[in-house]
This record gives C-alpha cells, structure tokens and sequence, in this order.
C-alpha cells in the first residue's frame, strides 16, 4: 500500500496515478482477486459454490471498505512483513460475519505474494492506459508543430554552440519520434506483464492438486490475464522492463524539456510555455514567466533513474520467494509510475500551449553574420580545391571575420580575392545562395515528413485494431 501524496507531490506526480496506488484502491485490487480466487475455485469444484457465493459478495459489497480497518492492516504489516497477511485476516472476519462457513475457504490454496502481484499487475495495467491516452496528448501536439514548422528555419546547436541551420519541425520531428518509440515499448510491456501470479507457497500449487492449473486458468480468466508457464514470484524481468521503460520515457521528456527551457531562455527567446494567470510567475520578480512545466518535467528526469536502479538491483531475488528484493519494489515502482505519469501531464500540456517565436528564430540564426554556413562555403571550394585546403580557407575567413566585426561573406570574398589562385572562385550568385540559410538545411523538410507519416501510419493502424 503507497501512500505517496504529500504537499508537493502534486506538483511532479500524476494525481489519477497516485489514487490508483492508494491504500483504498490497492486493497480494492486485492478484493477483486480474493473474489475472483473464489469463483474460480467454485467453478472447479475446489471449494462450494455457497462459499465462493459469500466471498464474493463480500468482496464486491459497497460496504467492505468500511469493513475493513486500513489502519490497523497498515500497522499489522509491519510484523506481518506484508499487507496481505492481516488484509486476509480482516476479510476472512468480515466473511464470517455472513457466512462462518465461507469463511473457512477465504484465500485457500494461495499465498501472500500471489494475491499482492495480481493486484499490481492490475494496477500497473491501468497505469499504462493512463499513459498511453498521455502519449496520446503529446504526440498529437507534438505532430502539430512539426507539421506548423516543417519549414521554420531555427539554429541547430551542438556543444550549446551554433552549428548549422535545421527548422524547428525536425527538432519536434524528433522529439515525435521518441515519445512514439516510448509509446510502443510500454504497449509490448503491458501486454507480456498481463499475467497472473499464482504458485501458492513455493510456486508449486501443492495446495490445490490435481485442480491446480485448472484454478489457474479460470482464475486468470475472471482478471482478464494470461497465464504464465511457471509463476513469476523471483523474476522480476517484466516489472524491471516496465520500470526501464518508464525511465526512457522520463528521460525522453528530460530532453525535450531542456531544450524548451533553454529555448526559452531570455537571451534565446524562441519557444514560451503557455501562459495563464499565476503560472511561471515569482513570489518577489513580477516580470518573471519561468518555465515551470519544464521544470517538473526535469524533476521527475532527475528523480526517477536511481528509483528505477532500485528496481533492477531488486531482480536478484532467492530461490523461490525473496527476501527484501520483492519488498523493495512496493513503494518504488508506484512512484516511478506517478513521477512518469506527472511529467507526462506537463510535457503534452507544455506541447498543445508552446508559443513559437519564428521571428526570433531568424534573428539568432543571423547573430553570427553568417558564420553557420562555413561549412557551406567550405564544400562549395572544396569541390574545386579539396576538402582540407577549402576548410583552412574558411576557417582562417571565420577568424578574420570575428576579429573585424564583419560578415563571413566579406571575410571570405578579401581571402579569396587576395590570392590570384582563387581570385573569382565564388561569384555573387554563388555567395548569395551559399549565404541563405534556406538553402542549407538538408533533410530536414523531407524528415517532418517521413516521420509524420510513420506517426499517422502508426496511429491509424492502432485506431483500426
């Protein structure tokens, strides 16, 4: 049972992830697989049909949650070594008290971990739809700005320095591209976590015989869960897959929130989060709108790896049924869930609101007085002088340039004119078009493109099945 609400928490954590994982809801979860253990059970004639009957309302009831006493299952817990050892004592009371029959057959045959694994599964499947209608959200955002701007010329940077010219589309383009590769990890982790736990003590349903599979199957049936060849108790490997993905997801978002948050540094002023009263805004600097989506978004980028580290360290569990590694999880993997869940919030609500500055974008592209397209002039004479000598030219132009304030063309037109051997080697056509930025952004265009196709494709194909 997590109980990871507090008075910040909010801000990083997603709220609907964090009630999923609440005491009320991770009992609820553990109801529903006692109640469908028991029909199962019925079904295969393991225990009587009045008995699964009297389970089974119990654990459906609207009143079981003021049956049962959260706080003394929380303190139990702690000599008990898990929740479900005193959850299963409160509940075994409340079927007594309609049937002291029933009661008799309230858990049979299972143990602590199997009940406890389900429930999570079935939680953790709810968080992977909460995210995927998220991925939703900022992908479609994210295709609209990279259709928007498939053509809006911008800086590219490598070292934090200018590089070359690329548009703000491929930038998006990118950022699409990995949120869809999130988006399809977490599916394929969903679909090989939907399994049910079920091995009894030791992992070898002893305690129900020859009924054993047979239970198994129509347990896993009434959840809507598969069933795997052996119980899963000690490898962890799916829930660890989860947790990895989850962690790539976040540092997904890390990256696209640090390059909003330095885009949208006072000095660079390309990109703006959404604004909106009180939003951004400093308890002393009335002027101040400081991205504060992208600020949790980097929050849970921060916060989220070690917990993750948490998750794989945990995987080296004892034989059968472990000590401290299983123990280790029940806190951690609802935080990444709702940390990833948070970021996610912000980063599609920071996508649908960005304001984009294209104008700006064109003035920090011309800061340099056209030092970006050296690599332009650079080939353009190394076709006719070789690549190396072609780059000292340019390069000792860039110096020059920089030394006398003045633009890389007028640089490069005195070097060239001061040696008869290149002495006309680059007419003004060729300079003019040499020094448009247009005309030196490759492929990016034609990337939007590709992958804007590849996310409708994707996306229509998923709306089809």
């Amino acid at each position: 049972m997590s109980n990871l609400s507090g008075l910040t928490e909010t801000v990083y954590s997603d709220d609907a992830i964090l009630s999923l994982f609440s005491g009320p809801a991770t009992i609820g979860q553990m109801l529903a697989v006692e109640a469908a253990l028991a029909r199962a059970q019925a079904q295969c004639g393991v225990i009587p049909p009045s008995a699964a009957k009297a389970i089974d309302e119990v654990c459906r009831g609207g009143q079981v949650l003021d049956m049962l006493d959260m706080d003394a299952i929380a303190t139990a817990a702690v000599a008990a070594g898990n929740v479900v050892i005193p959850f299963v004592k409160q509940l075994t009371a409340a079927v007594a008290r309609v049937d002291a029959e029933a009661a008799r057959y309230v858990h049979w045959g299972a143990t602590s971990q199997d009940i406890q694994d389900t429930a999570l599964v079935l939680q953790l499947l709810q968080v992977v739809i909460r995210l995927d209608a998220g991925l939703e959200s900022a992908t479609l955002a994210c295709a609209r700005l990279t259709g928007a701007h498939r053509d809006t010329i911008m800086v590219g940077r490598t070292w934090l320095q200018h590089a070359l010219p690329t548009t703000f589309g491929a930038k998006t383009a990118g950022w699409l591209e990995a949120l869809e590769r999130s988006r399809l990890r977490l599916r394929q982790d969903a679909s090989q976590m939907a399994l049910l736990q079920f091995g009894g003590a030791a992992g070898t349903l002893a305690s129900l015989g020859p009924a054993a599979n047979e239970v198994a199957q129509a347990l896993a049936a009434e959840l809507g869960l598969g069933v795997p060849a052996t119980p899963w108790h000690t490898h962890r490997d799916r829930l660890a897959s989860l947790a990895a993905s989850l962690g790539v997801l976040t540092g997904t978002m890390g990256k696209i929130a640090r390059d909003l948050s330095l885009m949208a540094q006072s000095e660079i002023g390309e990109v703006s989060e959404p604004s909106a009263p009180g939003r951004g805004g400093s308890s002393t600097m009335p002027h101040k709108r400081n991205p504060v989506g992208c600020a949790a978004i980097l929050a849970a980028a921060i916060r989220v790896p070690p917990l993750v580290s948490t998750m794989l360290s945990g995987m080296t569990q004892e034989h059968e049924r472990a000590l401290g590694g299983w123990q280790a999880e029940w806190d951690v993997l609802p935080q990444i869930a709702a940390l990833t869940g948070g970021a996610l919030r912000h980063l599609a609500g920071v996508l649908d609101g960005l304001e984009v500055y294209s104008e700006r974008m064109a003035q920090n592209l011309a800061l340099t007085d056209g030092l970006i397209l050296g690599e332009a002039y650079m080939l353009a004479l190394g076709a006719r002088l070789g690549r190396l000598p072609a780059h000292a030219l340019v390069e000792r132009a860039s110096r020059d340039a920089v030394a006398n304030r003045c633009s890389l063309r007028d640089a490069l037109r005195a070097a060239l004119e001061s040696d008869a051997a290149t002495r006309g080697m680059l007419s003004d056509d060729d300079q003019d078009r040499l020094g448009d930025p247009a005309n030196y952004v490759g492929e990016a265009p034609a990337i939007c493109d590709r992958v804007l196709a590849a996310w409708k494709t994707s996306r229509d194909g998923a709306k089809a099945a």
